[in-house]
């Protein structure tokens, strides 16, 4: 009896305590002695004695912000549930970037769910602007990107280049936690800004409310922006829970850095990678123009099962890089008789060029035209010829010795038996779009791979008519 006294009391203590912490607002959250939320649940559930099985589960085991659980975050996740295509979309737009983001994140030390802020800021998209010119997959200003060193002028905006972006993106939310030592606080900054939150914070003190981020009057934006954040992780966390089927994306970079000194073409860079020009421009979307300077130095993005085949067909490359010189105009010179020197439309001229409908004349500017046309062109590596049948061609047919030694001959004997190359199966891979990219049949791929349907598995080496070069 005397022991069920002292009990009783010391029960209704700790339940007391615990109903202390909990808000109506925000259910599995706590805060420390200065008033900051702390993670106390924050969506992992996972088994820690294996290894990461792929970048979603890395991301999971990251999770440390703590979890949102309000009515708005609620109500956008079962909004993102009620759209599993749109997620599913964006989640593929994310297979290009997302490990390099998640590895970058890893190395700071910083919490994983920032691998989910581009679903808020730009669905994935690297070429995303909003209506206040924010651009890219981070969603950076013009003036915030000039501050974090986002280089932006007529040939290039590094606020659309992958690795630079991101850089600046998890030093600028770096910044903003150690301003506001709050996860809620820091995220809203980066939408609201900071002198924003600050004055919002400043203003409830002096009123003598909350300054937490539940309490502060936001914009709806930014009242809508962690939820949105909250409702992707609750996602990602459990994509079977709501029937959402994540691609796959493996612990393995997915792109690797190129460095040119020299200018080259967008179209010619794709050709050289043996990829079609819309999945370059996706991986290197900061460049402007058609051609992409050398004196710039710039980083080309390939796929890492591109970049041996890009160098080979490089080395062997004949012609020149770029179809395309500057022309420095005369004042007052009609840009329809630039147009028709150079044998391209005035249309085009303006376009290549940005320049507007209301001016009729040049005023002394340099302007991107058509160079001369090279003798040469692209001689794919996996279309160059078999060992030996070099030196079986006339020697009329030969190839120079120097850059040009996987020409192919100009005749070339009817009954040469074809080899074959290998392809490794990328995500978005079909029978059609290979057959498109090889020069071959969607019937010649199914018999020379035994394939009787459509599918493609990921990571399955596919044999390719053409040579028994690796690309």
């Amino acid at each position: 009896m005397n022991l069920s006294r002292l009990l009783l009391p010391l029960m209704l203590a700790v339940l007391a305590g615990c109903a202390g912490t909990k808000s109506p607002d925000s259910k599995n959250l706590t805060t420390n002695s200065q008033g900051r939320y702390i993670a106390r649940d924050t969506s992992r559930t996972v088994d820690l004695t294996n290894p990461p099985a792929d970048a979603w589960d890395r991301i999971r085991r990251g999770f440390a912000i703590p979890n949102l659980n309000t009515e708005l975050s609620q109500q956008w996740t079962d909004y993102y549930a009620s759209h599993p295509e749109s997620v599913q979309r964006m989640a593929e737009r994310a297979g290009k970037y997302l490990y390099f983001i998640v590895d970058e994140i890893n190395r700071r030390g910083l919490p994983t769910e920032l691998a989910l802020l581009p679903f808020v800021e730009s669905a994935y998209n690297p070429t995303a602007l909003s209506r206040a010119q924010a651009s890219g997959l981070w969603q950076f200003v013009p003036a915030t990107g000039q501050h974090f060193n986002l280089k932006q002028d007529w040939w290039r905006d590094e606020r659309r280049d992958p690795i630079a972006s991101t850089n600046a993106a998890l030093d600028y939310l770096e910044k903003l936690f150690e301003m506001q030592g709050d996860w809620y606080l820091a995220l809203a900054s980066y939408n609201w800004g900071e002198g924003s939150v600050q004055r919002a914070m400043a203003k409830n003190e002096a009123a003598g409310q909350g300054t937490d981020y539940l309490s502060l009057n936001m914009p709806d934006e930014t009242r809508n922006y962690v939820p949105k954040l909250q409702a992707i992780k609750n996602i990602i966390a459990d994509p079977q829970r709501y029937a959402v089927a994540l691609p796959p994306v493996g612990n393995t970079p997915y792109f690797v850095t190129v460095q040119k000194n020299s200018d080259i073409d967008l179209e010619i860079a794709a050709k050289l990678a043996e990829m079609p020009l819309d999945e370059f421009k996706a991986l290197n979307p900061s460049f402007n123009r058609p051609v992409i300077r050398g004196d710039h130095g710039p980083t080309l993005l390939l796929p890492a099962d591109r970049v041996e085949i890009f160098n080979a067909n490089l080395t062997n490359y004949k012609g020149d890089l770029s179809a395309w010189k500057i022309y420095h105009t005369r004042r007052g010179e009609s840009y329809a008789s630039i147009a028709k020197r150079f044998g391209i439309s005035e249309a085009t001229l303006r376009q290549t060029n940005d320049i507007g409908s209301r001016q009729k004349s040049a005023s002394g500017q340099s302007l991107l035209v058509p160079g001369e046309s090279g003798s040469g062109g692209v001689q794919l590596a996996s279309l160059a010829p078999p060992v030996g049948a070099l030196d079986s061609a006339p020697s009329s047919d030969k190839a120079p010795a120097a850059r040009n030694r996987t020409q192919v001959p100009a005749a070339r004997s009817a009954s040469a038996r074809p080899n074959v190359r290998t392809h490794k199966v990328r995500q978005g891979d079909t029978l059609f779009s290979l057959a498109k990219q090889y020069g071959t049949s969607v019937d010649a791929l199914r018999a020379l791979n035994n394939i009787k349907g459509s599918a493609l598995k990921i990571g399955t080496p596919l044999r390719v008519p053409g040579t028994n070069a690796r690309g």
